[in-house]
């Protein structure tokens, strides 16, 4: 049985992990008979916000606490995670990637990434493994790879200009797509980016999956 790391970065749409990405991405993984390994930061939330509103709260929240909320308990610290042991990396997107696994929500072209992230992602990638990054996400990539990559953020032109500011290669994809960097492993789909409702993401989300886990063998 394959294991996957799924990286999350809290548990909500606007301050952590995409709810909707994370928990297809986990029946999709499980549909195809592999094991999903939760990890997330140990570490505070950038920020706090309210779903329902949308404003900021004046709290704050821990990412690998909220994280455990998605993945029923079953997440360990992402300092934690070991390259030896999984064979592939998934990352679901949400602000949580551009602001608690990033800094692009703040920084743009000039974010950095989470070093246990990066860390993981590299050792991932030189044992010639496969990554998989949805949504908002594969706009880190570009700060943990030094080579040019072909990924996809979907068709947002802003967010585009920046990862080739950063040194990737933006390829423009349809929701139901994905997009793959086939001499380096890496699977891009847009999901939330583009996805007007849950049956949307949850193609190109399948889609990701199935080539994650293809490039693994």
């Amino acid at each position: 049985m394959k294991k996957v790391g799924v990286v999350l970065s809290g548990c909500g749409v606007y301050d952590g992990a995409e709810i909707h990405e994370t928990v297809l991405t986990l029946l999709a993984l499980a549909r195809q008979g592999a094991e999903a390994v939760c990890f997330a930061p140990d570490k505070s939330q950038s920020d706090v916000i309210n779903h329902l509103t949308g404003e900021l709260m004046a709290e704050t929240r821990n990412v690998l606490v909220e994280a455990a909320r998605l993945a029923r308990g079953k997440v360990q610290p992402l300092s934690q995670a070991v390259a030896e042991d999984l064979d592939a990396l998934i990352v679901p997107g949400g602000f949580g990637a551009a602001k608690n696994l990033s800094s692009f929500a703040r920084s743009g072209s000039d974010c950095q990434v989470d070093s246990a992230l990066k860390n993981l992602a590299l050792q991932l990638h030189e044992a010639g493994k496969p990554l998989g990054f949805m949504c908002i996400a594969p706009a880190m990539l570009p700060k943990i790879f030094d080579f040019p990559l072909r990924l996809t953020i979907g068709t947002d032109i802003d967010t585009a200009e920046l990862i080739e500011e950063m040194g990737g290669e933006h390829v423009p994809c349809p929701v139901d797509d994905i997009v793959v960097d086939e001499d380096n492993k890496i699977v891009t789909t847009p999901a939330y980016m583009l996805a007007q409702d849950i049956a949307e993401a949850a193609t190109g989300i399948d889609k990701l999956v199935e080539r994650v886990l293809v490039l693994a063998q």
